[in-house]
């Protein structure tokens, strides 16, 4: 195995490592108790939901840029 092919295998579980200490680590608020008053922060925390999913679409429509160029790149050649 070269070289490139033990880097790729290291950051993978490295990645892979790193995720699982990060879902680790999270820990929700407590339930305060009784009724919720106005100024409270809501139960959950105040964490946007879409990010990581804008992040994703993002990460997928480049990867699918890529493999059309590549695609079509491929194409001219023959």
């Amino acid at each position: 195995m070269n070289k490139r092919k033990y880097l790729n295998i290291l950051f993978v579980f490295l990645f892979q490592l790193l995720s699982i200490m990060a879902v680790g680590q999270m820990m929700g608020p407590e339930n305060p108790g009784g009724e919720p008053e106005l100024g409270d922060p809501p139960l959950g925390g105040g964490a946007p939901l879409g990010g990581g999913a804008v992040f994703m679409v993002i990460m997928a429509a480049a990867y699918g840029g890529k493999k059309l160029y590549h695609f079509r790149e491929l194409d001219l050649k023959d």
